[in-house]
């Protein structure tokens, strides 16, 4: 950790941790300043006015990043027959019924989105207390439940992210690797952004986007001037 708390230092001395940057430049410069020796994550942050324990100010969906996430996804659909067979054509990892259910129930989780034909949720409300905690747990409100198998799987080996408010507000994602060209990590903020906006919950009141940070994986996170969201 004292090696870690060095580099960061060492990041730091060239930056001001105190400005208010533009998206863009915030974006630039967390990119440039990403020289871990993986190709680290480009994240953003945001700080919302809402109190995630009140069911009308819960903040949660999906949104697809135009230029994808860098990330390799891995699929698992509980579906049987014709729509188990368009899951693996459309490139699902995992697929199955029961014996899904028992490989997971058996600690064996091989997917980090979980995708389910509403005709399975019987099956896949056995696993809530194992998948819930992951995020894993299919929801129709999330597209993840759905006959439409074939589109669900393509989303989101294609860069869907979820995104799902914590206890203090806090929304935050993986917009891309830092090795992505700067104008596409922009592409990709600004389709964040623009999903959390429109999932404003109706119980928000006030400023409803507080504070915004982006960083990489490794670096410190910079502080994003508000105003420059809408620029």
């Amino acid at each position: 950790m004292a090696k870690q708390g060095k580099r960061l230092r060492k990041i730091a001395e060239g930056l001001d941790l105190e400005k208010n940057y533009a998206l863009a430049e915030a974006i630039a410069t967390a990119k440039a300043n990403a020289n871990a020796k993986f190709d680290e994550t480009i994240e953003i942050s945001m700080n919302l006015g809402i109190d995630p324990r009140h069911a009308d100010q819960m903040v949660r969906g999906v949104v697809g990043l135009p230029n994808g996430t860098g990330k390799t996804v891995r699929v698992g659909v509980f579906a049987r027959g014709p729509k188990a067979e368009e899951a693996k054509a459309a490139g699902a990892d995992v697929v199955g019924a029961e014996d899904l259910l028992e490989a997971v129930q058996g600690g064996t989780i091989d997917f980090d989105r979980c995708i389910a034909t509403p005709d399975m949720m019987g099956i896949v409300g056995r696993l809530g207390k194992i998948l819930g905690p992951r995020g894993l747990m299919p929801n129709p409100k999330l597209g993840t439940v759905t006959m439409d198998v074939k589109g669900a799987v393509t989303a989101a080996k294609a860069g869907q992210v979820e995104f799902r408010a914590e206890k203090a507000g806090i929304v935050h994602a993986g917009i891309g690797k830092a090795s992505f060209e700067a104008d596409k990590l922009l592409e990709n903020a600004k389709a964040f952004v623009d999903a959390i906006q429109r999932a404003r919950p109706s119980g928000s009141k006030g400023t409803y986007v507080k504070k915004v940070a982006v960083s990489s994986s490794m670096g410190p996170g910079l502080k994003v001037d508000v105003a420059s969201l809408s620029a």
